[in-house]
């Protein structure tokens, strides 16, 4: 399975006044074509830094990092900017929906900047919410909130889907409604998906479990025994 993003040897330093930061300290990272990939690791321990930096929301320190054959580590805003409208799809763990706008509203502010894009009722009905597309944000539960949200990511038809603790703020039931729906889109879509989550139990639904302590990869495993996100139990 070929690489779609690699990262080598990537870090990212903050200064916090006087004190320097190590958030990632010489990280190689991949995310495979068409693969389901968690990445797990409690708070702090460098996971979203990752997301951001290879998903072109933030740059390293140092360190190389490439979508397909384009090093993105140096590129300009405007690049980074083609980068993120044109191949990613981001989840994150707070919705970031327009209240004032309907469900298929929030997903067209995507589908109407993107080429190629799916009809946004369309994404909707991908997600199971076809019949609350004309529902306002209020109107919906955070399950289908966030069914939105993914329905928004995944409009554009992005090669990477990149979630950042996607049922953080969802109970466990409708946390696998979520879970199922992302693996969904991956089977279905073949695409690229990437899940941070500091919920041990969502690594079973992987194909490779990368985990993260203190800025470095602890771990790279390949799941033998993938379970499907209806039979996790957290």
């Amino acid at each position: 399975m070929s690489e779609v993003l690699r990262a080598r040897n990537v870090r990212k330093l903050y200064q916090m006044g006087e004190v320097e930061v190590q958030a990632l300290r010489g990280v190689d990272f991949e995310l495979r074509r068409g693969e389901l990939l968690v990445l797990l690791g409690a708070s702090g321990s460098g996971k979203s830094t990752l997301l951001n930096i290879v998903g072109g929301l933030d740059v390293p320190t140092s360190g190389e990092v490439y979508y397909e054959d384009h090093l993105l580590s140096e590129a300009d805003e405007r690049e980074l900017t083609d980068y993120r409208r044109r191949h990613v799809g981001f989840v994150f763990q707070f919705y970031n929906l327009i209240p004032s706008l309907s469900a298929a509203e929030n997903v067209a502010l995507v589908t109407e900047i993107a080429e190629e894009s799916l009809a946004p009722r369309e994404a909707l009905e991908l997600v199971g919410l076809g019949q609350r597309a004309d529902h306002f944000p209020a109107q919906l539960s955070g399950g289908e909130q966030q069914r939105v949200a993914i329905a928004r990511a995944i409009a554009k038809r992005p090669n990477i889907l990149l979630c950042d603790e996607p049922t953080g703020a969802l109970d466990y039931h409708t946390g696998v409604q979520v879970l199922d729906v992302l693996e969904r889109i991956n089977r279905e879509f073949g695409t690229a998906t990437a899940v941070i989550t500091h919920n041990a139990p969502v690594a079973e639904m992987a194909d490779r479990v990368v985990t993260l302590a203190d800025g470095q990869i602890q771990s790279n495993v390949e799941n033998r025994k993938k379970k499907r996100a209806r039979e996790i139990k957290w």
